[in-house]
């Protein structure tokens, strides 16, 4: 990033910053991908907060935005055992910012299965969640009953650029690992496992570069979408697998088990757009399949008869080449500014809350003042 152009990412964060801020200002923790541009969405962060830690995301760090982010606050090593056990996780949260206020910026619904524990024997208090994404966003939802409000932004309008964009930064990762394996796009069938709002992306760009595409989605209502847009709907996913040379997968929610890998054609390649404890079952995949790397990214995994590639160690492909969706992303994290702002005022009860929409207009017009040039 251009000299000039840090200033003016600074400049606008400074601005929305400013818009919401409080009279009281909270601790905070923040789960993250921690790419080049984000130190100054995370100065904001702690312009608006007591930034306490940030939690990088292990795969996707940029070495020197994490030192950038170490002039002024703490980095943390982030993991799901960290979270996973709440005994371990209170211990963690005590260590940083016993008895104060407290606001929790997550990424994937890290802090959920501690959530009741921290709400409950934290020695501060917790004002709250804002969860970032749509995995997250159904961990938080699907709970019978949420000890604290939790501010989602993955499904704001604020965030379709994103969405769409990632959606297009996949299909690129992944077509230029296949051309690095000497292969190309063209003339493959592939299979978009998961029709929301990525997998969709994803299966319009194909599309438009002559892919034929097969859609599955367990949702029938995402089933008759992808059929009214003019996309192959497979009826079932393991007749699909068998046809396709290129399974992407977009769920958030395992899409391929164990014993779905034996059932995919000879040579394809699997991409994800996320983690891969998220996304894949590689764990089930049965002991007689061998792996080898056959290029940067690129690992073959081959048995008697069968073989087929994964890309990126089954981990969001787009992350090779910086997961890059230019300035629409800072549309998101002024929202989650104004999420700090919601749990800081104190007047939210336990559930899914979202920003208003006075709210996502000023973001959406500041926004555009700085980056609609």
């Amino acid at each position: 990033m251009e000299q000039f152009e840090r200033a003016r990412l600074d400049s606008y964060f400074n601005r929305v910053a400013a818009q919401f801020m409080s009279e009281e200002t909270p601790e905070s923790f923040l789960i993250t991908h921690l790419l080049p541009e984000r130190p100054s969405f995370v100065k904001a962060v702690d312009t608006v907060s007591n930034l306490r830690a940030v939690l990088p995301k292990p795969k996707s760090i940029d070495a020197t935005a994490r030192r950038e982010v170490e002039r002024f606050t703490q980095c943390d090593e982030l993991s799901r055992e960290l979270f996973s056990t709440p005994e371990t996780c209170l211990d963690y949260v005590e260590s940083r910012a016993g008895g104060q206020s407290l606001v929790l910026l997550d990424v994937g619904g890290y802090f959920a299965p501690a959530l009741d524990v921290l709400c409950d024997r934290f020695s501060g208090r917790v004002l709250g969640v804002v969860e970032d994404t749509e995995n997250g966003h159904k961990r938080y939802a699907e709970r019978d009953k949420l000890p604290c409000p939790v501010v989602s932004v993955a499904r704001s309008p604020l965030k379709d650029p994103e969405d769409f964009l990632v959606g297009q930064s996949v299909v690129f990762s992944t077509e230029a690992l296949m051309r690095d394996q000497g292969d190309i796009l063209n003339g493959r069938h592939a299979l978009v496992i998961g029709f929301g709002k990525l997998g969709s992306s994803i299966a319009r760009l194909l599309h438009a570069k002559a892919v034929r595409v097969t859609v599955y989605d367990i949702d029938p209502v995402r089933r008759a979408q992808a059929l009214s847009q003019g996309f192959t709907v497979a009826r079932d996913r393991e007749s699909a697998l068998k046809g396709a040379g290129l399974v992407l997968c977009a769920t958030g929610a395992v899409s391929l088990q164990g014993d779905d890998f034996s059932g995919l054609r000879n040579g394809a390649y699997v991409a994800t757009v996320t983690s891969s404890e998220d996304e894949l079952d590689l764990d089930g995949l049965p002991n007689i399949y061998s792996r080898t790397p056959t290029g940067d990214h690129v690992t073959r995994y081959q048995t008697t008869g069968h073989y087929f590639y994964l890309l990126n160690d089954g981990n969001a492909v787009n992350f090779i080449h910086g997961a890059s969706v230019g300035p629409f992303i800072f549309l998101v994290q002024a929202e989650i500014l104004a999420g700090i702002r919601m749990l800081t005022r104190g007047d939210l009860g336990p559930g899914m809350h979202e920003a208003s929409a006075n709210d996502r207009a000023g973001i959406a017009a500041t926004w555009l003042n700085y980056f609609n040039r």
